[in-house]
């Protein structure tokens, strides 16, 4: 017998909006008889014998008295999140009720939902598969315009169509390997060697440029780095807390004020940005100052931009010092600060070479066509098809593509079916965890304990 079909005949409820104090709340209750069972507790129309998708008003009652006037939304199975019988109970936001109402459902025989079941059983009852149900997830945590159209694509279906369309062309091929092996003493080839390794050199060149999205994705899910690095005072502060519009960095003229690394973020057209702080890189002999550089460089080194500022020839020089260790194809900007009091070097240096920024931090003279400028090279570094943001999905798609690669010096050596079979298998495996055609309990646990109780 199916331990999680009995499973999911439980009915669950839970708060689907944040808890605190507000104008509305929306309990959720799903799961077979979930329906009669809020009927029990809800006076008004009879919600059993109304349509599905329909919207009623009543009351719901505890020990015979009001609790609160509130709305009932009906989902008939199999036309719900869940594909289960679902009831959404809308009430005031007090806490006195919400707490009344889940423990009516309760008493009636409901048990509060565990995070992220009500996605776990739409998941487990075909709704959608893994990777859209972790999209859920991602779809509410976004905080900017491109976190939500990469999370929206995957919650339609983006990603998952590119990688069923892959999985379904590979396991041609391993059916035709497998009729091999049943006739392995008559020495046929059911799949043409050619023709598999055709289909492998395709896998790949569909499936590179999705690991190399991870890098992006997982960006501009957590905000794109930007350090902001330099010499002792000169303004790096101040630039953050123009950036960021508050008072964020302590800046005084003390030179070393800054000992360790500050960030925080901010969304500029709909890109989210993590824009970090550091210590002033020079030589010291202070302990603490001293760690606080080699956390500047370790920031310099990890960032995907970064912002180098200057407020003269000289810092300008230990900038281009600092650069030249850098791999040379990292974005930076070289950015001239307080040019309101010195204005003659900001004329030489546009002069000089026009893709120096310069900017007044102190004024904000130049601060809207240095963001201008992150947007662009962000926008211009954009992968152009299907984006990745889950490291899940990155970390089997890079044992995907090593399975592929093994299966491709396999018939460069002429190695027999049972092993180009096994390293097909195996490819097929890790495109299976992706999606949930293969899944285990563990993994189940492991994504949706990550959710919010209530979804």
């Amino acid at each position: 017998m199916d331990t999680v079909k009995i499973h999911q005949q439980e009915v669950i409820c839970a708060l689907a909006t944040p808890s605190g104090v507000g104008a509305i709340a929306v309990i959720r209750v799903s799961g077979s008889g979930s329906i009669e069972m809020v009927s029990r507790i809800f006076k008004g129309k009879n919600l059993t014998e109304v349509p599905s998708h329909t919207v009623h008003f009543g009351t719901i009652r505890a020990n015979g008295e009001i609790v609160d006037e509130v709305l009932a939304t009906v989902f008939k199975s199999p036309k719900s999140f869940t594909k289960e019988d679902s009831v959404e109970i809308s009430c005031h936001g007090s806490n006195y009720i919400i707490g009344q109402i889940l423990r009516s459902l309760i008493f009636e025989g409901a048990r509060i939902a565990a995070p992220g079941e009500f996605t776990q059983r739409a998941f487990l009852n075909g709704q959608f598969d893994l990777v859209q149900a972790e999209a859920v997830a991602d779809l509410i945590a976004a905080d900017s315009h491109a976190s939500h159209k990469t999370a929206l694509n995957q919650l339609r279906g983006g990603f998952s169509k590119k990688l069923t369309a892959l999985r379904a062309e590979l396991i041609h091929f391993a059916s035709m390997i497998e009729l091999e092996l049943d006739f392995g003493e008559e020495d046929v080839e059911f799949a043409q060697r050619d023709d598999l390794r055709k289909l492998i050199d395709a896998l790949q060149q569909n499936i590179e440029p999705l690991i190399s999205s991870f890098h992006y994705g997982n960006a501009i899910k957590e905000g794109i780095p930007v350090a902001i690095i330099g010499s002792p005072n000169v303004g790096k502060s101040t630039l953050l807390n123009a950036l960021l519009n508050e008072e964020k960095a302590i800046v005084t003229s003390i030179a070393g004020t800054t000992r360790d690394v500050i960030e925080d973020t901010m969304v500029l057209e709909g890109l989210k940005f993590r824009f970090i702080d550091t210590a002033g890189i020079r030589q010291t002999s202070d302990v603490v100052e001293s760690i606080g550089i080699e956390r500047s460089k370790s920031a310099m080194e990890k960032a995907d931009v970064i912002i180098f500022l200057f407020d003269s020839k000289e810092t300008l020089t230990d900038n281009q010092e600092l650069a030249s260790q850098l791999p040379p194809e990292k974005p930076r900007f070289f950015v001239l600060n307080k040019a309101d009091i010195n204005p003659d070097l900001a004329d030489e240096l546009s002069a000089a070479n026009p893709d120096f920024k310069i900017i007044s931090a102190q004024t904000q003279a130049g601060l809207p066509a240095l963001t201008s400028s992150l947007i662009d090279l962000v926008k211009g570094h954009t992968p152009a098809d299907t984006v990745i943001n889950n490291f899940r999905h990155y970390e089997h798609l890079v044992k995907t593509q090593n399975s592929l690669t093994d299966v491709l010096n396999g018939l460069s050596l002429g190695v027999t079916g049972d092993f180009l079979a096994q390293d097909i298998r195996l490819a097929l495996h890790h495109l299976g965890e992706i999606t949930g055609t293969i899944v285990t309990d563990d993994l189940l646990e492991n994504i949706f304990r990550k959710f919010c109780i209530g979804k």
